[in-house]
């Protein structure tokens, strides 16, 4: 028997899963933080050989993705349903949500937050087409049009990003570049959220040529200006 057989007979003496090794990933970084994770170093983790974890994710790139994808998984579900019948109420559940991630997994949140997806709609920190529809959705239905959605998500995603990323890195988080080659073995590449299906997200399919503005310079501007504003009103209280 070969050195690839006897690690394939252990992978699956394991029971190994894409779900189990996402979630071992996830752990191994809580613990350890991101730079030291290899498919090798995972595989010593759960006793198996680093060709065993490649019969359920691609390389150490797909397995980032799943790690994201399973931090943002069932976000939309754990909002305050007491605070969701208003727009603000749902937008300050939201950010509670996903800042609860920031601070119980502060060293995997620079994935979430700085792994660009190849779509607008997916800008970073929120990763889930179906929460992003939800978020986009939730505005329209209170009487926001197109073009103020698109001014709001913007702006509350711009606001997460900045201020969950400095919080996870005042807590320790590494938000340097990975200085390890990404793509190991048959590693897909990143980021195949342009192929994502927007069937079953109308609103977001409705928006997407407002999404995919550069408007980069606006939403600095903005954002300064609202922060100067509110400085100056402080400071004449």
């Amino acid at each position: 028997m070969s050195p690839d057989d006897n690690e394939s007979s252990a992978g699956r003496k394991k029971n190994l899963s894409r779900e189990l090794i996402v979630e071992a990933a996830l752990r191994y970084i809580d613990e350890n933080g991101l730079h030291g994770l290899s498919m090798r170093v995972l595989g010593q983790e759960l006793g198996v050989g680093a060709m065993a974890l490649y019969r359920h994710v691609s390389g150490r790139e797909d397995l980032l993705e799943g790690v994201v994808a399973h931090l943002m998984e069932g976000l939309s579900k754990e909002l305050d349903e007491s605070l969701t019948k208003t727009w603000q109420g749902y937008l300050q559940s939201l950010a509670h949500a996903v800042r609860r991630i920031a601070v119980e997994h502060w060293a995997a949140f620079p994935l979430v937050a700085t792994r660009h997806p190849a779509v607008p709609w997916l800008r970073p920190p929120l990763r889930s087409v179906e929460l992003v529809e939800d978020c986009l959705r939730t505005l329209s239905d209170h009487g926001f049009t197109d073009e103020q959605v698109s001014d709001a998500y913007r702006a509350f995603s711009s606001f997460l990003l900045g201020q969950l990323l400095l919080e996870a890195a005042v807590r320790g988080a590494d938000t340097s570049p990975v200085e390890e080659a990404l793509d190991e073995g048959d590693a897909q590449l990143p980021n195949r959220d342009a192929d994502v299906d927007l069937r079953h997200s109308p609103v977001t399919k409705r928006l997407r040529p407002l999404l995919s503005e550069d408007r980069s310079l606006e939403e600095f501007e903005m954002g300064l200006e609202t922060l100067l504003d509110r400085m100056e009103l402080q400071l004449v209280q």
